[in-house]
């Protein structure tokens, strides 16, 4: 293994195939961060307050009635419980690829180290598009239950009050857009201010849903459960039904990420990150069941109001007032929801932009507030812009898929840090002296102790089709003839291992997409079907065991920060996440495909024109990652 470069000149279609799969480094310690930096004053508690705050919206006290009329009926519970089951696999893999990897960006940045440019583009472009129509079909969703606490719509303000413009047919939404612009403002103050107002909105949520168990299981008792008390059992629609109720509810768990989206903001990311992540989750998880044991027993689950589950069942026990509490809890589950859906995103543009994929525009960090004031600005603009002219429901659907997306790299990318671990680490060409310097020492290291000619090694490495240290062995040390001759063997089969898992790990996927794609697609025809169902099953099945029995990597133990959360159960957890993540991309349907497809497309074009050429690995330097530490030293740019 040698030292290359990654220059694009004259090298043709060879070289935009070569951009997509470039990957760049882990933070490096020893790098000198350019402009001012994000501040470090996020703990467990401000983690937890923004998991819990950007995972609970008002969903929840909708989604038990639609799931349970339709799909689960007393079973809910088990649907919420599965669902939480299948989101714990993609918790597992972000605790521990946000404690090694503890950088702005979240599912981008761990792309970008672990798969490649072009995969990490699309990932932070779907992500850019999820949050921005998030935040924008939150604020929507905001005046109408501020209206019903005040009176209805009459009683708003004129100003904030929804007006329609027959001219062009729009239902415009003022309340919404100012929702936008404060909860901006709120995020350009600073972090902790930030998520302060979020940790008191959050528990302002969490009560309501306390009140709404509380009360609940008080009248359950009095009344005698009458929800479970059916001549249909518990799955009136069988197992079948309470499993595609847990597909409707998976979507309620998501918000999580949006912990990982700080991870250069937090005092400890190592402890902190994987707790904040697996605490938050688990709340959710809680409330969640909880609620859903309550309502499904006050009422029958076919009797139940699609619109207003939990407050109907309240009114049907003579608490009409309790509908006030359920709607505060609504509103201040979609403000929280609001600022989880606009906090991550001004990250991810900054991380983009400091890759130079975007504008360097994005990449500024306030000195005073130390947050990525025009990011946070441009993104507040555009959710609020949505807001304001755009009735999003429509395009909800595409959220998940930013969503999913972003599970299913991360989920691929905790098995390449344990199989495959990028063995090479790119450099600026401005340490292009010290690599040179590397280059001949090694070289005349290897000359002395057995004779090769080295000259053709120390060529300037501008020169990509020759690597500086093609005929120097990368585990070369003193002494040096007893290290090559002891592990020669060795390394051979290191290769093949290597080469084993990453043909593995890229077959394991391709089953997962068939045997998903197979199991949603019932018009094809019954042979191809089955045929495509069994070949991507052993695909799968065969990916499984290859990985459980090949062994992990060694360098996984010195990839990016040590000392953090390790995913269990790896490849198993990994492999299901992806399963489960692709499954549900696959049954989000035509139309929101068509839709998405469309900003992926736009994404390919800004990429292409710009974010290839301006990328700050266009002219990188590739060296072994074993002797990345040594080329750093000796460079007067950088510190120790």
């Amino acid at each position: 293994m040698g030292i290359s470069v990654d220059s694009q000149e004259g090298q043709g279609s060879f070289v935009g195939f070569r951009s997509l799969v470039r990957r760049k480094q882990v933070d490096s310690v020893h790098a000198k961060r350019k402009g001012h930096q994000l501040a470090k004053e996020l703990s467990v508690p401000f983690l937890i307050a923004i998991g819990v705050g950007s995972t609970i919206g008002a969903g929840v006290y909708i989604l038990v009635g639609t799931v349970a009329r339709e799909h689960s009926g007393p079973a809910l519970t088990l649907s919420f419980l599965v669902a939480g089951i299948a989101a714990a696999l993609s918790a597992f893999c972000y605790a521990e690829l946000s404690s090694r990897c503890p950088s702005a960006g979240s599912a981008y940045h761990y792309s970008y180290i672990c798969v490649g440019e072009g995969v990490a583009w699309l990932v932070g472009w779907a992500l850019i598009l999820e949050y921005t129509i998030g935040g924008a079909a939150v604020a929507r969703g905001i005046s109408p239950n501020l209206a019903f606490l005040f009176g209805g719509e009459a009683s708003l303000p004129a100003f904030l009050a929804r007006q329609y413009i027959p001219g062009l047919d729009l239902v415009v939404d003022p309340c919404a857009a100012v929702l936008v612009f404060f909860v901006t403002g709120l995020l350009c103050v600073g972090i902790k201010e930030s998520t302060l107002a979020q940790a008191i909105v959050t528990t302002a949520n969490v009560c309501a849903l306390l009140f709404v168990i509380i009360a609940g299981t008080y009248l359950g008792f009095k009344s005698g459960w009458v929800g479970y008390e059916l001549p249909t059992g518990y799955f009136p629609f069988g197992v079948d039904g309470m499993l595609a109720g847990s597909a409707t509810v998976f979507f309620a768990y998501i918000g999580f990420d949006s912990v990982a989206s700080t991870a250069e903001e937090v005092k400890n990311p190592q402890r902190d990150l994987p707790l904040g992540i697996g605490a938050a989750l688990s709340i959710c998880c809680a409330l969640y069941m909880l609620v859903s044991i309550v309502v499904v027993g006050l009422v029958p689950y076919h009797a139940m109001d699609p619109d207003t589950p939990i407050s109907s069942a309240f009114a049907d026990h003579g608490m009409q007032w309790a509908a006030y509490i359920i709607t505060v809890g609504a509103v201040t589950a979609l403000c929280s929801t609001l600022m989880g859906s606009l906090l991550p995103q001004p990250r991810i543009l900054m991380a983009m932009a400091r890759d130079g994929l975007l504008p360097p525009f994005f990449s500024e960090v306030n000195k005073r507030t130390q947050v990525p004031l025009k990011s946070t600005v441009a993104t507040g603009i555009g959710a609020a812009v949505l807001a304001f002219f755009m009735d999003v429901s429509q395009l909800a659907g595409m959220v998940s898929v930013g969503t999913l997306l972003a599970f299913t790299m991360v989920a691929i990318s905790v098995l390449i840090v344990r199989y495959v671990p990028p063995d090479e680490v790119p450099m600026p060409s401005s340490l292009q002296e010290s690599i040179d310097a590397f280059s001949l020492q090694y070289g005349k290291a290897t000359q002395e102790t057995d004779g090769e000619d080295t000259k053709s090694i120390a060529g300037s490495s501008k020169d990509a089709s020759k690597s500086l240290l093609d005929q120097v062995d990368v585990s070369v040390e003193i002494p040096l003839i007893a290290k090559h001759l002891h592990l020669g063997n060795y390394e051979m089969s290191e290769n093949k291992r290597r080469k084993i898992a990453g043909w593995t790990i890229m077959l394991t996927c391709i089953g997962a997409f068939l045997l998903t794609y197979a199991a949603s697609s019932l018009g094809l025809p019954g042979s191809l079907r089955y045929t495509v169902c069994g070949v991507g099953g052993a695909l799968l099945s065969c990916g499984l065991i290859v990985l459980t029995f090949i062994d992990q990597d060694d360098a996984r133990h010195n990839f990016g920060h040590t000392g953090g959360f390790l995913c269990p159960f790896v490849p198993l957890l990994p492999i299901f996440s992806i399963l489960i993540n692709v499954y549900l991309l696959i049954n989000l349907g035509a139309a929101t495909w068509a839709r998405v497809s469309v900003w992926l497309l736009t994404g390919v074009v800004v990429y292409v024109f710009y974010g290839r050429t301006h990328s700050s690995l266009h002219d990188a330097v590739y060296v072994p990652a074993a002797h990345a530490d040594e080329i750093y030293r000796k460079s007067p740019e950088y510190v120790a």
